[in-house]
């Protein structure tokens, strides 16, 4: 598959995908002619590394991850690790929003409530 076709499939810039190559997350095959050519395991690949990157994990880690998949299955406890490292990062910050949305809430319950007694 050519970039192009990458690109709408992912729906994404074909800059992004060859952005995401110069920094080592995805290694391509090159045609006869020079072109990229994309292959199913490419696209997957690219697909999981946006899964990745929507779940907020930094783009630095996502290298290191690319990197260590590149090197093969003996890498697969330190990827393993990775991915346990974000996600208590990613329950941290879920208990941290949760907090914030507490106390909007209840700043809103104050302001409402201050509403009614003013009987605006």
């Amino acid at each position: 598959m050519k970039i192009s076709e990458i690109a709408k499939r992912l729906g994404l810039p074909e800059s992004r995908i060859r952005y995401y190559e110069k920094r080592g997350l995805i290694k391509i095959d090159r045609d006869t002619s020079g072109h990229r050519d994309f292959s199913q395991k490419d696209l997957a690949w690219l697909e999981f590394i946006l899964r990745l990157k929507n779940t907020g994990m930094p783009i630095k880690e996502i290298e290191t991850f690319a990197s260590l998949r590149y090197q093969g299955d003996e890498t697969v406890s330190e990827r393993l690790e990775i991915l346990r490292k974000h996600k208590r990062r990613v329950e941290e910050q879920i208990i941290r929003w949760e907090d914030y949305l507490e106390n909007l809430n209840e700043k809103i319950g104050i302001y409402e409530g201050m509403i009614k007694e003013n009987g605006s």
